[in-house]
């Protein structure tokens, strides 16, 4: 019965339009083709958040919602926010003592997240800046040692260059031994590159951190012939202490005898861009309350280069997006045109979007469910549509979120049923696109794309290989989709399906809380707590959605980094303590990590 009233309901449907306004309402392959060449044109320049391009491509997706019918539910249509476009070291930097000063750039450069103070100080060696008791491994650069108040100068990496297996690995990450170092005191650190790990000896580069946080202490890279200068009083070498440090695995610390003066300073340049937003109210009295949200993102990466996510970083060219994701908007707007067109026969209401900066971390869909518009309560599902536009000739699509109702992979075998194209169904519904940012708020989701190519993220993603015929039939699939999710007589049922995680959020041997974390900046105050998965430590352990981590076993947690390299060093089966802040109070769980 359920599929005779579906495709009754579809039949209607094709004799019951009404296009007020709309002069073709159908899906069709010339109006995908004019949304896509226009978004993935040259004059647009790769769309990248906070350029005149970005912003041009926003108000041409605002102005055919506009022109559709749909409603303004913020401001002019737009959802304003800031993102990081770029991490620049200021002009106050400085390293120097008594009797030599280094030039910025050549001698030395801070790293990003260095934080923007000054320390004048003493400087300790301390080998790899190691503190280890586990794992079979004993190292101890700080025992015996006062470095408290003063500089730490640390080799970076690890003794062991030539093992890819090496227990060190997890210790290794150059921002995990600046918190080390925090933690024993130290009021700064000056990483130097052995010549075993870096012969060249070339200084890190900025890299770009949405986040924005820092480690608390300024934190620089300094050159070999720098770091000599600065052990000249003790005798010894960089190049030396490394090749016995790997040979003898047995830790090195000494003061250097020498007084550094050190001022850093970042800069993280923002930018303005923004979310597309249309509404259009449903026509029954009580459905009308509830919301089907569609929408995929509208930004790209400009002309790449190194940090823009480019698979091609050297190259510098336009990255015109035209499969990631013009052909996910080209499908949003046609699809929002059609259901405009049959506005008097929607129930429920929709929400028809185009996120920005997805490709900075889905922080467009982010800022939505953190500031939305209206209440996410009432938000039933959501359809996210994302690099559709390379239908290949199996005819396969992949559709994510398919277990986050109890009704959803029924629903689209009914729906697919007689179509010549075919389903590959996942349930998760976590994953690297903008509709994870809605299964942590406990909405159904389904998410499609056609799948990954070899031009993903490069110049050659092109509108001349664009399916346009595969596109406008999987556009009026998706369609049937809103229009069943819009008018069915009850929302879909929320099941959780997958972990509720960032991929590579966890301890790199394998022990987690099971949570997923926020990545909105916090201030350096805090890893906030999106989700907690079931049957997890964290869920078990009391920690809620909300929270905001401070401290691990009474260590303090500023941001995700801090969290990540705490989770390192515990052991599976250990009983934790971790501090949160709770509507504003502290409270202190009692967290029983799993066994192996």
């Amino acid at each position: 019965m359920r599929k005779i009233l579906i495709v009754f309901g579809i039949v209607i449907l094709a004799f019951g339009c009404t296009q007020s306004g709309i002069d073709n309402p159908e899906i069709s392959i010339e109006e995908l083709n004019e949304h896509i060449s226009f978004l993935a044109s040259d004059s647009l320049k790769g769309r990248k958040p906070g350029t005149p391009e970005g912003r041009i491509a926003a108000e041409y997706i605002g102005d055919q919602f506009q022109a559709f019918g749909y409603e303004e539910i913020t401001e002019d249509g737009y959802q304003y926010f800031d993102v990081i476009t770029q991490v620049v070291a200021g002009e106050n930097n400085s390293l120097l003592t008594d009797e030599f000063s280094g030039t910025m750039d050549e001698d030395f450069r801070p790293f990003n997240f260095s934080s923007n103070s000054s320390v004048e100080a003493e400087v300790i060696f301390c080998g790899f800046g190691f503190d280890i008791n586990k794992n079979g491994i004993s190292w101890f650069d700080y025992k015996d040692i006062d470095v408290n108040g003063k500089w730490v100068m640390i080799l970076r990496a690890d003794p062991e260059l030539d093992n890819d297996e090496s227990k060190f690995i997890p210790y290794a990450k150059d921002r995990d031994k600046v918190l080390t170092a925090k933690d024993k005191g130290a009021a700064g650190v000056l990483f130097v590159s052995g010549v075993e790990y870096d012969k060249k000896d070339e200084l890190a580069k900025l890299e770009l951190d949405q986040l924005g946080t820092n480690s608390g202490v300024p934190a620089f890279h300094i050159t070999r012939s720098f770091a000599n200068k600065i052990l000249k009083k003790s005798g010894k070498k960089i190049e030396d202490l490394e090749a016995y440090l790997i040979k003898e695995k047995n830790p090195v610390s000494f003061n250097c005898g020498v007084t550094v003066k050190g001022t850093s300073e970042i800069e993280y340049k923002k930018v303005k861009t923004q979310n597309v937003i249309g509404f259009l109210e449903g026509g029954d009295p009580v459905l009308k309350d509830q919301i089907v949200v569609i929408g995929g993102h509208y930004d790209h990466l400009g002309f790449g280069g190194p940090n823009s996510g480019s698979r091609v970083p050297d190259e510098h060219g336009i990255h015109y997006g035209a499969d990631d994701n013009a052909s996910g908007i080209a499908s949003v707007v046609e699809i929002a045109e059609r259901l405009a067109a049959n506005k008097r026969s929607l129930k429920r209401s929709v929400i028809v979007m185009a996120f920005a900066a997805e490709e900075l971390g889905l922080l467009g869909s982010k800022y939505f469910t953190d500031n939305p518009p209206v209440d996410m309560k009432k938000i039933v599902a959501m359809i996210n549509i994302d690099m559709v536009g390379r239908l290949k000739d199996s005819n396969e699509i992949m559709v994510g979120g398919t277990g986050t109702s109890l009704q959803g992979e029924e629903l689209l075998n009914v729906l697919v049923e007689g179509k010549d194209l075919k389903l590959a169904m996942s349930p998760n519904g976590f994953g690297p696109s903008d509709h994870a940012s809605f299964y942590v708020e406990d909405i159904p989701v389904f998410f499609f794309s056609t799948g990954a190519h070899e031009d993903y993220h490069t110049p050659q993603d092109v509108i001349a290989k664009i399916n346009f015929e595969g596109l406008k039939e999987l556009d009026n699939f998706i369609y049937e989709l809103s229009y069943n999710l819009i008018n069915r007589d009850s929302a879909l049922t929320f099941q959780e399906a997958g972990p509720m995680q960032q991929t590579g959020v966890r301890r790199r041997s394998g022990v987690t809380l099971g949570f997923m974390p926020s990545f909105t900046n916090t201030g350096n105050k805090g890893l906030g707590v999106d989700g907690v998965t079931p049957g997890k430590p964290a869920c078990l352990g009391g920690i809620k959605k909300g929270d905001i981590i401070t401290a691990i076993e009474g260590k303090s947690i500023s941001n995700i980094y801090d969290y990540m390299a705490r989770m390192s060093k515990l052991d599976f089966g250990q009983t934790i303590t971790v501090d949160v802040i709770r509507e504003g109070e502290k409270q202190v769980f009692l967290i029983q990590l799993e066994d192996k």
